[in-house]
Parts: C-alpha cells; sequence; structure tokens
C-alpha cells in the first residue's frame, strides 16, 4: 500500500475553525486526521501541503519513519504550527492501518484498558461572565448525565486581576459548586493568564469549592513558574496541552510535581507520540487526561488513545456544546451517554467526514477564540 494524495479541509467552525486531512492510498483506504489549532488554520494547511511531498509514495504502516521525515528531516522547529500540520497526517495513517487491519486504533496501541470513558463537559458556559448564568448553564450539563465540568471563571485577565474581578471569579466558581452539589467535579481553567503569586492567592482562596484541577494557572513555556505554583498549591496543577515536543514534558516531570498532565495529540504529532509521553507520565505515577478542545476528528483520536491508557483520568468533550450542525459533518461522531464515552469497535477512528456538508461552512477569518478580550466567554462571531 502506497500513500497516493493528501487533501485539507477547513470547516467554520464559529469559534475556531476546524482543519481536517484526508490521506488516500493505491488501495483504495483512506484515514481522516485533524490539525486544529486556534486562529491559524490556513497556515496549517499551507504547512500540510509543503510536507505532503515528504509522505507521498510511502508505505502508511510506517508511522514512526513518515514522523521523522515530517519532523526531524525538515530541520526547523515549527512548534504547535508544525506538528498540527504532522498529526493531521500522523492520525490519518493510524486511520488508515484501523481499516486495513478491520481493528480499531486501541487494539494497535496495546488494547482496550477501559470499557467506557468518563467524560467532562467544556464549552457549556457561553453568555454573560455572571454567577447566575454559570450556575443556570451548569444545571444543563449535570441533567446530560456529566459528573464534571470545565469552566473559566476569570473573564479576560491577565497577570493580575483587580479586586472585583478575583471576587467575582470566586463567586462564579461558588455559585457553580453550590448548584451542582459536593459530588460533581469542577476543573478550573486559567488560560496561561496569571503570575505566580496571583496564582497562588487564587488556588488558595478556591481550595474550599473542591476543585478537582486548576488548568494552566501560568504560561507553560515557563516550566519555572509552572512548578513554583504546582508546589504552593492546595488544589493540583495540571498542564500540558500547549507543549509541543516529548522533550518539554520530560523538563517538567523531572520536577515531579505536576500529576495531571494534559498532552494535546494534534500539538505533539499525533495519536503514537502521545502515547509514547503517556508512558513517561506513568513512570512519574502521574494520569493522563488528553487536551480534545478541537474538532469531532479529534475528539476520536482521544477516545482510540484514551482507550489504550491505564493512567488515563477523564477525557474532555466540547461536542455537546458545539453548533448543532457539528455531528452532520462526520459519521458516527463520539457520543457521550449519562457522562460517559461509549467506546467504538469500529476499525480505525470509527468515523469519516461528509464532505457535501463540510461545504456548508466556509471557513472565517474571524472564527477564533479571543481570550484576552472582554466578553470571549459568549463567543460570538467578530467582525
Amino acid at each position: 500500500m502506497r500513500i497516493t494524495a493528501i487533501d485539507t479541509y477547513i470547516v467554520g467552525n464559529p469559534w475556531k475553525n476546524w482543519l481536517f486531512a484526508k490521506v488516500s492510498t493505491d488501495e483504495g483506504i483512506h484515514g481522516i486526521g485533524e490539525g486544529t489549532i486556534n486562529y491559524f488554520a490556513k497556515t496549517v494547511q499551507a504547512a500540510i501541503r509543503e510536507l505532503t511531498p515528504f509522505v507521498l509514495g510511502m508505505d502508511p504502516f510506517q508511522v514512526e519513519t513518515i514522523s521523522q521525515r515530517l519532523i526531524r528531516d525538515v530541520y526547523t522547529e515549527g512548534g504547535q504550527v508544525h506538528m498540527c500540520a504532522v498529526s493531521a497526517i500522523e492520525i490519518a495513517l493510524w486511520d488508515i492501518i484501523g481499516k486495513a487491519c478491520n481493528q480499531p486504533i486501541y487494539n494497535l496501541m496495546g488494547g482496550r484498558c477501559h470499557e467506557k470513558l468518563r467524560a467532562y463537559a467544556n464549552g457549556w458556559y457561553r453568555g454573560p461572565r455572571t454567577p447566575e448564568n454559570f450556575a443556570e448553564n451548569a444545571k444543563k450539563v449535570v441533567a446530560k448525565g456529566y459528573t464534571a465540568m470545565k469552566f473559566d471563571p476569570f473573564g479576560n485577565a491577565w497577570r493580575q486581576m483587580s479586586r472585583y474581578d478575583f471576587d467575582l471569579s470566586l463567586d462564579i466558581v461558588r455559585a457553580v459548586r453550590s448548584t451542582v452539589g459536593p459530588n460533581v467535579d469542577l476543573l478550573i481553567e486559567g488560560h496561561c493568564r496569571f503570575d505566580v503569586a496571583t496564582a497562588i492567592q487564587i488556588s488558595e482562596k478556591m481550595y474550599e469549592f473542591r476543585p478537582m484541577w486548576f488548568e494552566e494557572p501560568v504560561h507553560h513555556s515557563n516550566i519555572g513558574a509552572m512548578v513554583e505554583v504546582a508546589r504552593r498549591s492546595p488544589v493540583p496543577v495540571a498542564t500540558g496541552e500547549s507543549l509541543s515536543s516529548k522533550y518539554q514534558f520530560a523538563d517538567l516531570l523531572k520536577h515531579d510535581v505536576v500529576s495531571i498532565l494534559q498532552p494535546e495529540p494534534l500539538n505533539l504529532g499525533g495519536i503514537f507520540a502521545t502515547r509514547k509521553i503517556a508512558d513517561m507520565v506513568d513512570a512519574h505515577y502521574g494520569s493522563i487526561a488528553p487536551h480534545s478542545a478541537q474538532g469531532p476528528i479529534c475528539s476520536a483520536a482521544c477516545a482510540q488513545l484514551n482507550a489504550s491508557l491505564p493512567n488515563f483520568l477523564i477525557h474532555e468533550i466540547f461536542d455537546d456544546f458545539n453548533e448543532p450542525w457539528e455531528k452532520k459533518i462526520v459519521t458516527n461522531p463520539v457520543e457521550v451517554v449519562n457522562g460517559y464515552i461509549e467506546l467504538s469497535e469500529r476499525p480505525g477512528l470509527g468515523l469519516d467526514i461528509v464532505i457535501e456538508e463540510i461545504e456548508k461552512y466556509p471557513y472565517q477569518q474571524e472564527n477564533y477564540l479571543p481570550l484576552f478580550t472582554p466578553g470571549w466567554e459568549k463567543r460570538e462571531r467578530r467582525r
């Protein structure tokens, strides 16, 4: 079997353009992948096109060799943009391999460690930044059967917050906790907003609400700052979504202080690269909760990965809170039933793209999350 072509498709999801890839072979089997990143969809698309000559004519089963060609051999560190392009291709290769072997990908990654995957809801809190709005939307999440939910209560904060915004953020967390009760896990998103002192102050004040974690309280690129917050925070710190190499994870893990890691397969070069990092984390007694805040193909790839991980913790889900047409652009999308993902036994990723539906939602440059703009959480289209 040989790779004959790579085609790309951009879907105009209002809060982030999704980028999909289709890898075709001379035996008629094709695979799909995803390379979504905030704002730079066309940039990643161009990178995929530049990388395509490295893989044409290759055997799609040779995932490691192809990944080395796409990463090592270009001799340029392209960070998340580069790795998202690689991931779009790599995930499609595993989809091809699974179809050729008539096996779900998790059976090719060591087998299935879990009958179903606990999921947490994200993207559910669009609307005004008020305790009442967050509480009302939280009720709807629980009504769907979720036992965990993530949210960013911090508005457009950057480094520090005014006393008013600090107190409002705590009021939002308090309102959600009061609404959902003590047995639902709250995951607090920091979006790399704060300096060390502010992050620690927030964590100390939030502790009474028993969050499951405080995610990326400081910028991911400053490992020393992340380690300092993790050592002093009474709430467990989670991080890793923005790291783009195993070397960055190794640098973080050697401090043995962060035990909830969130590798993003699209930022790391795909499924196999993330599987390797999960083993590194396991060697440090850590748990894996992969970042999955992109499109439906990423959700499926993460489900396949998580099924094979003995140190899997929880799966992120936006799919229930995206645009209503999302589940029409793929066949057999990932479904959450009573807060859990039921694993598919279909070969490969278990789903495919519907091109005629994708074409109804073209790329829009304004489709991105402006996390440091007031009102970003409303997810309104910008003009």
